[in-house]
């Protein structure tokens, strides 16, 4: 069905005048009994030229509208005092739903936004402490044998018993764990400049 712009007609297709009595073909629209709302578009009429003349000046808009809604039809704001969604200040953003909206009787959403929960506290530590130190002091850490959640008293004592366990002094003149005894020592003055043990 295509429209021609300049008149309001519509090429026919089949549809005939619906004025009782006449057979023409009907090629102007006209309002129908119901009108577009919310359920939908509403009805047309289908009219000949002639007839739609003739309903034309007889249509009545404002039928069966008091003086009052008549006023406001009429008036240039009509419309723009009511917000729809998109023009809220929420922009149509009802907000998430709370937890208490849901009904969970074997806690399968509970279960898993706790396990996502975990999961997500475990990556902020891990992110933290990767941000606490940096790559030589992480190295210094291991070799301590020490995780990244260590503080300056673990270093502390973790580095003096390390080097009970590999210096000579203490293992009767046995000089085979020099190099592990300094790597130690190394990683001891590295780790007690770090500012993340300050």
């Amino acid at each position: 069905m295509r429209r021609d712009r300049l008149h309001g007609r519509f090429e026919s297709r089949g549809k005939i005048c619906d004025w009782p009595g006449c057979d023409e073909a009907g090629e102007f629209r006209a309002p129908g009994a119901r009108r577009a709302s919310f359920d939908g578009p509403g009805d047309w009429r289908w009219f000949c030229l002639d007839h739609v003349r003739e309903f034309n000046s007889g249509y009545d808009y404002f039928e069966g509208m008091s003086s009052e809604q008549i006023f406001e039809e009429q008036s240039p704001l009509h419309g723009w005092d009511q917000h729809t969604r998109a023009f809220r200040t929420d922009a149509g953003v009802d907000g998430i739903p709370r937890w208490a909206d849901f009904s969970d009787p074997l806690e399968a959403i509970s279960a898993r936004a706790r396990q996502h929960v975990r999961e997500r506290r475990e990556d902020l530590r891990a992110a933290q402490s990767a941000a606490r130190f940096s790559p030589s002091e992480r190295r210094a850490l291991s070799t301590l044998g020490l995780g990244q959640d260590a503080d300056r008293k673990a270093v502390r004592t973790r580095y003096t018993r390390l080097v009970r366990d590999f210096h000579p002094d203490h293992n009767g003149g046995d000089r085979s764990r020099e190099d592990r005894l300094r790597q130690v020592v190394e990683a001891y003055q590295l780790l007690r400049k770090a500012p993340a043990l300050a």
